[in-house]
């Protein structure tokens, strides 16, 4: 059976933060349940068909953890350093290991990589998921989430016959049309940075979870896993989240099917 794997759990600067010394930092900092590195997610379809959904600055450290020399298929949800920044480790792999990977994200996201990366065809093919994709006998869609004051992210809906699972870790305040696509889902995985963030609300980017915890009463997913968090999430915590609800850990296997 087809598995996801939560390589990353953490918010865009991980946990423990560098310069903070509060509980969970601290936690963390000693190897603990809060250690988060940066938000990504692999799905392993079977001893060979796998692919990985963003590629962030903890890229090398979780190949590592696995005991895992090369991955040929990526998925990025956006353009921000805490999704692509592993993505020249991972061109540098393919390079010297005389493999092609092969990267997939919508057309403007790749615009915005190849900017920052120009070199980055030289070793991997690139692919444009603006009409959709099969990746791993996964039909795949994406399409465009708001995150708040940091513009966009993508979100990606992905079915078997049988099963359909979201992933959208970095979104606020969806509207309507781009809820939509989150309906019936037998699995969301959710960006929850905080459980209830104080900040301004026009200076955040991602839910937390209060408000996380409305969005699912509309869209009802049969289970909810958080992912994305900061380090005002205590994984030792009892939050009392609602059956089907729950916080994800690093190295976490859930079933697609």
């Amino acid at each position: 059976m087809d598995q996801l794997v939560f390589l990353g759990t953490g918010d865009a600067m991980g946990v423990p933060r560098l310069y903070c010394d509060c509980e969970v930092c601290t936690e963390a900092r000693s190897g603990g349940e809060n250690r988060r590195y940066r938000s990504a997610v692999a799905v392993e379809c079977g001893a060979e068909e796998q692919f990985m959904i963003d590629c962030g600055p903890d890229f090398r450290v979780s190949m590592e953890r696995r005991g895992q020399r090369f991955i040929e298929h990526m998925l990025i949800t956006h353009a921000h350093f805490d999704h692509i920044g592993g993505l020249p480790e991972w061109a540098d792999a393919c390079r010297w290991l005389g493999r092609r990977g092969q990267m997939y994200a919508p057309r403007e996201v790749v615009d915005i990589i190849l900017r920052q990366y120009p070199w980055l065809e030289r070793n991997l093919d690139i692919h444009f998921v603006d009409e959709g994709i099969v990746l791993a006998r996964w039909k795949i869609y994406g399409w465009k989430v708001n995150h708040g004051k940091n513009g966009y992210s993508y979100a990606y809906r992905l079915d078997k016959p049988g099963y359909a699972w979201a992933y959208c870790s970095d979104s606020i305040d969806l509207p309507p049309e781009q809820r939509a696509p989150l309906q019936g889902l037998d699995l969301l995985i959710l960006g929850t940075s905080f459980y209830k963030e104080l900040a301004e609300f026009s200076t955040r980017s991602v839910y937390d979870v209060t408000e996380a915890l409305g969005l699912l009463q509309e869209i009802k997913p049969k289970r909810t896993i958080f992912t994305h968090m900061s380090h005002d999430i205590d994984q030792r915590k009892d939050y009392a989240l609602p059956k089907g609800a729950s916080f994800a850990s690093t190295g976490m296997r859930v079933s697609l099917g």
